[in-house]
């Protein structure tokens, strides 16, 4: 059985949430650590948006800056996304595609996401996995409405897969921060929303703890990859690269409005 190190659920800003994920994911490129499953939450709670999108079009913006509402640029694909802190847990899984035996890029999404499905299963609630198509990324859905997005990046023969598992979901909330190209006003947009995504919460018509979903997100990983994890922590290189690309890239103006960055591929 392939043994992953588990980084185990962690608050943090989205600047250092996205510097960590990618922090890790240069370390496993650079074979300095092994294949890594992360669990975190997103305070204060945040939007994220895909690596080559317009971030005017997809975000409000002031709304954002009003509320106190983080955003910030990924360097995976996929759309905007709003992560609350008390209503998601996000995932990141960095792996070699050796190891995951494919190089495909929905077989792998496929092969991940059935640890959403496996965790969902496991708290009660019956999930399906959704391949997803050219203006989507594969999800996972209950009844047809996506509890769990994710998006990839694909770098030297190491693959970044990191996405949202939700507990609970306030529309209302999450439309005053994200844009829809049709909608006028955020009013327009959740009666649509709700046919569309779904949380723990809708489903069990019961609160789901933070502590309850995550213990099953990590045994749901576990089962489906079949793989064993083992707690560890991250490495001095990794804290130190983290730590220097959420301050040069991605809390900085050109990264978060362009896409672009100056800080070197290693160092």
């Amino acid at each position: 059985m392939n043994t992953w190190r588990l980084l185990t659920l962690e608050v943090r800003n989205a600047f250092m949430n996205m510097a960590i994920d990618e922090a890790i994911l240069r370390a496993r490129i650079a074979e300095m650590v092994p294949n890594t499953l992360r669990f975190y939450r997103w305070k204060p709670s945040a939007v994220s948006f895909g690596r080559f999108q317009n971030i005017f079009t997809e975000i409000n913006v002031e709304n954002c800056r009003k509320y106190g509402v983080d955003f910030v640029r990924r360097i995976t694909g996929g759309g905007a996304v709003y992560h609350d802190y008390e209503g998601e847990i996000t995932y990141s899984a960095i792996v070699g595609k050796r190891d995951l035996k494919t190089a495909d890029v929905f077989h792998a999404y496929r092969l991940i996401c059935n640890s959403l499905v496996e965790a969902t299963n496991i708290l009660g609630v019956q999930a399906d996995f959704d391949s997803g198509n050219l203006k989507h990324c594969p999800n996972v859905l209950v009844n047809r409405r996506k509890i769990s997005g994710s998006s990839q990046y694909q770098r030297g023969g190491i693959l970044l897969q990191h996405g949202t598992f939700l507990i609970d979901v306030d529309l209302e909330k999450m439309f005053t921060f994200l844009k829809v190209p049709w909608a006028t006003a955020s009013a327009e947009v959740v009666p649509v929303a709700r046919k569309k995504i779904t949380s723990m919460k809708h489903e069990l018509e019961s609160h789901t703890s933070i502590q309850d979903a995550y213990e099953a997100l990590v045994k749901g990983f576990q089962n489906a990859l079949k793989i064993r994890l083992i707690e560890g922590k991250l490495t001095s290189y990794e804290k130190g690269l983290a730590e220097k690309l959420c301050m040069e890239k991605f809390a900085t103006e050109n990264w978060i409005l362009r896409g672009k960055t100056v800080v070197p591929s290693f160092q």
